[in-house]
């Protein structure tokens, strides 16, 4: 399964990754337990896949996605390419987080994740989540700090706007945004991806599959006890039988062509990246060694991405359109509803 290198940002702020990196929230219990020795098995399998991104948070777990990361890395930190994430305070669970973008909270934080992750600096370390109550500017000039201080080699965003990007950027070069985009969820197309390619920054699909939706093995019992997607609008009862659906039409699409379902959704996201010139990294999270196979087989021969006819990706655009409910529980969380691409229900 070959494996294409690309190149987040540019100048002196570019990072070179492989062209899938895995999601390391799925470790830590998003979905459902995992054990660490389990997680630890399913790292070296996607190492051995050729992949070389990681990316996870200091909120996923509660810092456990970090530990296990950082024991995964032990003795060979150097051979990653390694992103994690502040600016969510832990609250009640999820729904009841807020976002945090204050300098002292930055600082703080980075200092408790590379403990946590035993290194002494990280590749990129994003601003997980925009906070309302302080500028962007701000956030980022401490983001830079970091940067200075060797702690951090480049700075990111996550669910940021057009605008909150451009903001950003003026402040420290962005090399990499991080947001939700799929075959489902296309709000990210109007404005963050061009100001993405206009600037050079990288982009960084987040749950490229819908959270499992769109493979070959969801099924509604898939959702069990603790399982986050459970506060999800696309996942709630009187929206899924309709996505599911919807998810049918990709699975026959995939079919057709002789690749996973999974697979099949990379493999768009790569087209569609390409027409708007944009250079991408999706990190799909899995628990299974099997499904990651799935994952990569979208990425074809050349290791950047299936190629796929007009007919079907202009069949797959059509679905997002149809899809019932919203992508996130809180819309103000995500660019789109910011950008009043998401109606507030």
């Amino acid at each position: 399964m070959p494996v294409a290198d690309v190149r987040l940002g540019s100048g002196d702020h570019a990072l070179n990754v492989t062209s899938i990196g895995y999601g390391a929230m799925s470790i830590a219990g998003a979905y459902g337990s995992m054990a660490e020795d389990a997680a630890i098995d399913l790292l070296h399998h996607v190492e051995e896949r050729g992949v070389n991104f990681i990316d996870t948070a200091n909120i996923y777990g509660d810092g456990v996605s970090e530990q296990v990361v950082g024991k995964f890395l032990d003795g060979r930190r150097h051979d990653f390419v390694l992103a994690t994430k502040v600016g969510i305070e832990k609250g009640g669970g999820v729904g009841q987080r807020r976002p945090r973008g204050d300098a002292a909270y930055i600082r703080e934080q980075i200092d408790l994740s590379l403990k946590r992750l035993g290194t002494d600096y990280v590749d990129l370390y994003y601003l997980h989540r925009v906070d309302p109550e302080v500028p962007i500017e701000e956030s980022a000039g401490a983001l830079s700090e970091l940067v200075e201080a060797g702690k951090v080699r480049a700075i990111g965003l996550s669910e940021a706007t057009g605008e909150e990007i451009r903001r950003a950027h003026a402040v420290h070069p962005v090399t990499a945004v991080q947001s939700e985009w799929s075959i489902f969820s296309r709000d990210v197309e109007t404005y963050v991806l061009p100001t993405c390619a206009e600037l050079g920054v990288g982009f960084v699909p987040y749950s490229p599959v819908g959270r499992g939706l769109i493979t070959d093995h969801f099924t509604p019992d898939a959702l069990g006890e603790g399982d986050g997607r459970h506060n999800f609008p696309w996942f709630q009862a009187e929206n899924l039988p309709l996505n599911q659906e919807l998810a049918e039409q990709v699975l026959a699409e995939a079919a057709a062509l002789d690749v996973p379902a999974a697979g099949l959704a990379l493999a768009w996201l790569f087209a569609k990246a390409h027409g708007l010139g944009v250079e991408i990294s999706p990190i799909p999270g899995t628990r299974y060694a099997e499904h990651w196979d799935e994952l990569q087989a979208g990425l074809g021969a050349g290791g950047a991405g299936v190629e796929l006819d007009a007919g079907v990706i202009a069949r797959l655009d059509a679905l997002a359109e149809q899809v019932r409910g919203e992508r996130s529980f809180k819309v103000d969380w995500v660019s789109g509803g910011r950008e009043g691409l998401i109606p507030r229900s």
